[in-house]
């Protein structure tokens, strides 16, 4: 005996719903977010994307090793997101040490 085609059922596709977008569009962004810390302290280095890690480039004329102006010849060059979190801790110290007074901090000349 065969199903009618009034009576037969269909398969139902299962809905995505605004909170489950919403959910995913949260948690993403975090995990990266947190992804990026972990690494900013797990490997505060990252290699240099001037010179590739060898610490010195060729110049353009004579083809002459030179050292890489952007690593200082280390080869390696601190995460951005490393170098925002020293200089907000070295921030709340001075902060903390000067008795509430911030004064400019010492670093790279502007």
């Amino acid at each position: 005996m065969a199903p009618d085609a009034a009576t037969a059922t269909t398969p139902t596709t299962p809905t995505i719903t605004s909170t489950a977008i919403a959910t995913v569009l949260i948690i993403i962004p975090v995990a990266v977010t947190l992804r990026y810390m972990w690494l900013c302290w797990m490997r505060p280095f990252r290699p240099c994307p001037a010179c590739h890690r060898h610490g010195w480039k060729t110049t353009a004329v004579l083809r002459r090793p030179k050292t890489c102006r952007r690593c200082h010849g280390r080869g390696w060059r601190l995460r951005l997101g490393r170098r925002l979190y020293n200089h907000l801790r070295r921030l709340h110290y001075a902060a903390h040490r000067a008795g509430g007074q911030v004064t400019r901090l010492k670093g790279r000349p502007r």
